[in-house]
Formats: structure tokens, C-alpha cells, sequence
């Protein structure tokens, strides 16, 4: 009698962490080189994903190559590339004041077939994030902080330092618990 207890709990436990997980209000979660107006649910996550061309007005939308595909999720098979201007940012609307997990995603996939790994630095409005450097063409890289924005809008930009063209596959904005 008690291991059925015990299993009615892990499964009630279960169910309230997936009915949890799929919450997704306040979530932000942008496929970079989207077509505009496109959206989808990622089957692996089941996030859904909109399109970054309502964010920023440069760049070109470019697709990693297809046998690359098939290792990472929906979110990782297009990019955009800033091949023009020194710095190129997103501008996304928050929430002021609320605390955000902010993650930018990263994957080459050699999409321009010169498997040439660019070096250059992320920036959370005026501020330097991270720069993002590749071990290889076929490894991602993310870059995640919390930040609590003081306007209702934050900057995500991309800076070119001379290394190589910069590029964003993905931008996530999650909305943290105050007490975080």
C-alpha cells in the first residue's frame, strides 16, 4: 500500500512539472533569419518560436547546411549574419523591472562554406556581454545572464571586431521569479 502511495505521488509530481513546463507566458523566444511573420512550435521543446524580423532591419537570413541539421533543434537551422555595419542590434520590448534569463544561441553549421569560425562580441545594450568564439563549425554556443531591465525594451547587439562576420541563430527571454 505505501509504494502505491509513493507512485501516486511521483506521478502527480510528474504531471504538475510537464503542466508547469509548458507554461510559457512571458516567454520570448526568437529563430534568427526566420522568414517575417513565420512562427512554429519546436517538437523537441515544444516552445513556440517567431520570427526575429520585427527586432532589427539588418542583416541577411542565411540556412546552415542540411547534413547539419539533423544534431540540433528547429531553432538552429537559419541565422542572421550582420556582414554590414559595426554593431547591428535587436530591439525586443520587456516587461521593466521584471527579472529576465536572457540566452543567446549560436551555431555556424559552416552555412557559408568557407569553415571560417568568426570571433565577435555580444553586448546587452552599451554593455559588453560575452564574446563568442567556436571550438569547431559543428559546435553551438550560448550565452545566458540575468538581467533586470530598468526601460521596457533591451538591446541585444551583435559587434564586429574584424574576426570574421558576427551572426545569432537564436535570442530566449525568460521571466524570472523576483526572488531569484
Amino acid at each position: 500500500m505505501m509504494s502505491l502511495t509513493f507512485m501516486q505521488f511521483l506521478f502527480a509530481f510528474s504531471l504538475m512539472l510537464l503542466v508547469h513546463a509548458q507554461d510559457q507566458s512571458g516567454f520570448i523566444s526568437i529563430d534568427c533569419g526566420r522568414a517575417e511573420n513565420f512562427s512554429y512550435t519546436d517538437l523537441n521543446t515544444g516552445i513556440e518560436y517567431i520570427s526575429d524580423a520585427r527586432f532589427i532591419d539588418t542583416g541577411e537570413s542565411k540556412l546552415i547546411w542540411p547534413n547539419q541539421r539533423n544534431n540540433y533543434t528547429q531553432p538552429y537551422w537559419t541565422l542572421r549574419r550582420f556582414p554590414e555595419g559595426t554593431r547591428n542590434c535587436y530591439k525586443i520590448n520587456v516587461t521593466s523591472g521584471m527579472k529576465y534569463l536572457i540566452r543567446a544561441g549560436f551555431f555556424y553549421g559552416n552555412y557559408d562554406g568557407d569553415n571560417k569560425l568568426p570571433v565577435f562580441e555580444l553586448h546587452l545594450g552599451a554593455n559588453l556581454w560575452d564574446t563568442v568564439r567556436f571550438k569547431d563549425a559543428s559546435t553551438d554556443k550560448k550565452k545566458e545572464l540575468i538581467h533586470t531591465p530598468l526601460r521596457n525594451y533591451i538591446h541585444v547587439c551583435l559587434v564586429d571586431i574584424g574576426s570574421g562576420i558576427p551572426f545569432i541563430s537564436a535570442i530566449e527571454l525568460r521571466p524570472l521569479p523576483n526572488e531569484t
